[in-house]
């Protein structure tokens, strides 16, 4: 099962083979994420490198956790998953990711919350409103 690490305290000209070349010396290296800034296209500071097994990413994290790397003190640890913004939940998920078991508040049809109720039902509980007296007489106009 690979093991995705967080590499923090790179300096901004590190690259990916540098990083391919130093982690390989502690096992297998899948894949090496190093970000950078949309603008200016300048290094953040910190990747992600996954490595093959478990064993290997605790090989990784026990030693190149505080290594000095180019005049750097590396940070190495197990990278975390990003929460999921908060908002809107759909029904069927389309504006944003629900967390698995979690309930999402949603309106069940039919059901009155108060508020405006048309003729038609197409709001609130369903049922008719009232309708309004009939004018008795004639025309209003002579």
């Amino acid at each position: 099962m690979e093991v995705k690490l967080y590499v923090g305290n790179l300096p901004s000209s590190t690259t990916e083979k540098e990083l391919q070349q130093l982690f390989s010396q502690a096992g297998t290296v899948t894949a090496i994420h190093l970000l950078s800034d949309r603008d200016g296209g300048q290094a953040k500071g910190f990747a992600h490198v996954t490595m093959a097994t478990h064993a290997e990413a605790q090989e990784a994290l026990s030693r190149f956790h505080e290594f000095a790397f180019a005049g750097r003190q590396l940070t190495v640890t197990l990278a975390r998953m990003r929460a999921a913004p908060a908002g809107y939940q759909s029904k069927l998920g389309a504006f944003g990711a629900a967390e698995p078991g979690k309930k999402v508040n949603t309106l069940k049809p039919g059901k009155a919350r108060g508020g405006y109720q048309s003729k038609l039902g197409a709001f609130g509980s369903g049922q008719s409103a009232p309708t309004p007296p009939r004018r008795r007489g004639g025309s209003q106009r002579h």
